[in-house]
C-alpha cells in the first residue's frame, strides 16, 4: 500500500495563480462535479507550471507543506474509496 497520496488542487474560485507546497501533484480543475480528468503534473526543477485543461497557474512555494495551497480553498481531499 501506497505510504501517501498525491496532493490535489482545484481552482473553482478562478484565481489568478495558485501556491503550493509541492512539485508533483494532481489537477482537478474545480470541485466535483464540474472538475476536468483529473491529471499527474510534475514541475521537475522548475518552480512554475500551467495545467493543460484550465490553464491555472501553479506555483511552488517551499514554506507550504504537500498537502497545502494559498488561497487555501485550492486544496482538494479526494473521498475515501
Amino acid at each position: 500500500m501506497a505510504d501517501h497520496v498525491v496532493p490535489h488542487f482545484q481552482n473553482s474560485s478562478g484565481h489568478d495563480s495558485v501556491a503550493i507546497g509541492a512539485r508533483e501533484f494532481m489537477c482537478i480543475g474545480a470541485n466535483p462535479p464540474f472538475d476536468h480528468p483529473h491529471i499527474f503534473l510534475d514541475m521537475g526543477t522548475d518552480n512554475e507550471m500551467v495545467c493543460p485543461y484550465c490553464s491555472t497557474l501553479y506555483k511552488f512555494d517551499p514554506t507550504l507543506q504537500a498537502h497545502e495551497s494559498s488561497p487555501r480553498d485550492c486544496s482538494w481531499t479526494p473521498a475515501a474509496a
